[in-house]
């Protein structure tokens, strides 16, 4: 039990540690993502209101696929493009990236480049 909870003390200090760097602000909106061993979420938050402007997922309807199919880095490029096209529709281009407590390899960098590839800036 000790050590789930030092595990989780450590992953919050690293999100809080990305956060503070991050310069969010009006005129540049968080792009944050959360991943679990399922299923991938990116959400652009502003946080001057607190709300959620645009999310996308692996759990979307148009995006679901059979349970036995891959969560692999094709599908998160995939969500990449899709916030990125729900960014578009709403008059936001540039985002700031917050990759949480995650590293920025493999199924992380693949969102961001399929962000990047839709026409977000980061």
């Amino acid at each position: 039990m000790a050590d789930s909870l030092a595990k989780n003390e450590a992953r919050i200090k690293r999100t809080t540690r990305i956060r503070h760097k991050l310069t969010a602000g009006p005129k540049r909106l968080r792009l944050t993502v959360f991943r679990s061993n399922k299923n991938i979420y990116a959400q652009i938050i502003d946080d001057t209101t607190g709300k959620t402007v645009a999310q996308a997922s692996t759990l979307d309807k148009e995006f679901r696929t059979k349970a036995g199919d891959p969560f692999n880095r094709q599908t998160c490029k995939e969500v990449g493009k899709r916030i990125a096209e729900r960014a578009k529709a709403q008059n936001i281009a540039k985002v700031v990236f917050d990759r949480g407590p995650y590293l920025y390899h493999g199924k992380i960098r693949s969102l961001a480049d399929g962000a990047r590839e839709g026409g977000l800036e980061f």
